[in-house]
């Protein structure tokens, strides 16, 4: 048996770790920008503590310096500073974090809100990622410390030396290479910070000294004064929700998300225990049809963008909404775009959906006009949320509501109240199914109106979790509005007879009829369709053309059902032959008219048919 250390050869590692460390080109403006706003919390912390001493009215800053002609990017800071050692330290040794060794020596101190945002010690190479070769220009806030100056070409060589600089504080000098020129681009720059950067909680500001060389002096001044940071250091998230508006909140989410559409309403996470967890989510005026409709929740970590729609921390159901959520305690891996997989996330991702399923009980049970009001616009979401999680169905099921024939809206409970059985009837369209909807109304009885594709998932589900409950659409029986009567041997032949005619006229075998008779007397006859083969049939088309095949496995089962207590029905045997077989095809198209739409060439006899029926009134 053999044992040993494994060995890393630092030649091969350094080209490793510029190339493929980060997801993403640009995050080095993120990370190097990082490190300046953490040199400067770090000297607060100090300075919190007796530890350092600042200046009167100091103002701290990260810049971002670009000089397109000599090719270089400068991120300069006015914080805590390096000695030579320092950098010797925290630098050269690859996977030190100075940060992480600062927050171990002073994790006894009392922790005043300020955040290091870095931890790997690795954020510093991506520079190496555009850049050809790389200076440090540092001077430790430390009293009597002497600046350093560092220099690396990109090899495993550097050089350390005295440095020049003469005010406290850090300087990083890419030279950028000749393939990544267009990060000497202003409006490059600025979209990297604005995407990054938005938030930090230090002000950073991005400056052109190259193009001050042709303005005047007071033009200079000028342009001095007007200078603004490029980010908001304290970002509504940040703050305690009593201290928000609602019109900062709406200007928040136009701003962020550039959406002017007013959201529906919105949830101000803010934890601090177990975890540190802060954030608003917002509700957007949802589609029906939501299919490809994404939102969009921006993942932060100390004010710093890490990421778009991270799913380990946002349940998929969740990535309907908009907003922003920022947890410092997030396992993130070195390059900050990915996360471990952890259970704290799991925690994380529980407790968010818990605060969004209080926000909509709470509304529910308080501000239930409000509720009412966004429900066509929330109750995708909700149906979805339920289907994906059950125990966000668990928290949020007695405040699920339906809308009824009369636009009211009532709980499942209540529709049930006061009947014998568990039937639920339902519209899916209430203009196409409209004669069924006013034969249940001339009766005094009501429906659900459940329109989307997601309502046909949603009620096989109840089903399942309530199999008491089955949901029957309108259009798929008749029990509660026919009348049950004694059947005679007269009715009982009278009955063959009419449906032997019928069979003969429409010539479809396979068409099953039944004859009823139904309360309201105006229908001469209705067709029924399956519930549950129907159901089938749209779900597996619902799913695309990948499963359109599986659909017709589920053949539509019709049912006209002639009406016996119509008087055309009862007449229609006094009718001479040729006029009985006209009119038996007119009150089959008339029942499929009120339940799907007659093709082109079934319109065009059915009009033909009615202008000739019309004739023998004359």
């Amino acid at each position: 048996m053999a044992k040993g250390n494994i060995s890393v050869d630092s030649e091969n590692l350094f080209p490793i770790i510029k190339k493929w460390l980060y997801s993403d080109k640009d995050i080095f403006l993120r990370e190097l920008v990082s490190n300046g706003c953490d040199a400067i919390t770090k000297l607060q912390k100090l300075a919190g503590i007796g530890e350092a001493t600042l200046g009167e009215d100091e103002k701290f800053k990260v810049t971002v310096s670009i000089f397109k002609n000599a090719k270089k990017l400068v991120i300069s800071d006015n914080g805590i500073g390096m000695t030579a050692e320092e950098i010797d330290k925290y630098i050269n040794q690859i996977a030190f974090s100075g940060a992480s060794d600062f927050l171990e020596k002073y994790k006894e101190e009392e922790d005043d809100g300020a955040q290091i945002i870095g931890h790997f010690g690795l954020g510093f190479y991506s520079a190496f990622m555009v850049a050809d070769s790389v200076e440090i220009d540092s001077l430790s806030y430390a009293d009597g410390a002497e600046a350093a100056k560092w220099t690396c070409d990109g090899s495993m060589e550097f050089e350390l030396e005295k440095g020049e600089r003469t005010e406290r504080g850090t300087t990083v000098t890419l030279n950028i290479s000749e393939d990544s020129e267009n990060f000497l681009e202003e409006s490059t720059i600025r979209s990297i910070l604005h995407k990054y950067c938005s938030f930090l909680p230090i002000e950073v500001y991005v400056e052109t000294p190259e193009n001050d060389k042709d303005k005047s002096d007071e033009d200079k001044d000028g342009e001095d004064k007007d200078e603004k940071p490029i980010n908001d250091t304290h970002p509504l998230w940040m703050k305690k929700p009593s201290e928000c508006t609602d019109e900062e909140y709406k200007t928040f989410y136009r701003d962020v998300f550039l959406d002017f559409n007013e959201p529906l309403f919105y949830i101000h996470l803010n934890v601090d225990y177990p975890f540190n967890l802060k954030g608003i989510l917002y509700f957007p005026k949802i589609n029906h049809e939501f299919a490809g409709q994404e939102g969009e929740i921006k993942l932060y970590n100390n004010q710093v963008f890490v990421a778009d729609n991270v799913k380990e921390v946002i349940p998929d159901f969740l990535m309907l909404l908009k907003g922003v959520v920022d947890c410092p305690d997030l396992p993130l891996n070195v390059s900050r775009s990915f996360l471990q997989n952890d259970g704290y996330v799991k925690k994380i991702s529980n407790h968010i959906t818990k605060k969004v399923a209080d926000k909509l009980t709470g509304m529910y049970a308080n501000e239930r006009e409000n509720y009412e009001k966004y429900w066509d616009d929330i109750n995708i979401f909700i149906k979805y949320g339920c289907l994906r999680d059950e125990k966000f169905y668990d928290k949020v099921k007695d405040a699920i509501i339906y809308k009824d024939l009369d636009g009211k809206y009532i709980t499942l409970d209540a529709y049930l109240e006061g009947k014998d059985d568990k039937d639920v009837y339902y519209v899916s369209d209430t203009e196409l199914q409209s004669q069924y909807v006013n034969m249940f109304k001339k009766q005094g009885l009501n429906a659900l109106v459940l329109p989307s594709m997601m309502d046909t998932h949603f009620i096989s589900f109840i089903e399942m979790k309530q199999p008491e409950i089955k949901f029957k659409r309108i259009d798929s029986a008749l029990n509660d509005i026919s009348e049950s009567s004694e059947e005679t041997d007269e009715t009982k032949e009278r009955d063959e007879k009419l449906i032997e005619k019928f069979k003969k006229q429409i010539g479809d075998e396979n068409l099953k009829i039944e004859v009823q008779s139904l309360k309201d007397e105006s229908v001469p006859a209705v067709i029924l369709l399956g519930e549950q083969s129907r159901r089938m049939r749209e779900m597996y088309r619902a799913y695309g053309q990948q499963m359109a095949g599986m659909a017709d496995m589920f053949k539509d089962e019709f049912t006209l059902v002639l009406n016996s207590s119509n008087p055309l029905i009862s007449k229609l045997s006094a009718l001479d032959g040729e006029t009985e077989a006209t009119v038996i095809d007119h009150i089959y198209d008339l029942a499929k008219i009120s339940h799907s739409p007659l093709s082109p060439d079934q319109m065009t006899k059915f009009i033909e048919r009615s202008n000739k029926l019309l004739e023998k009134l004359f």
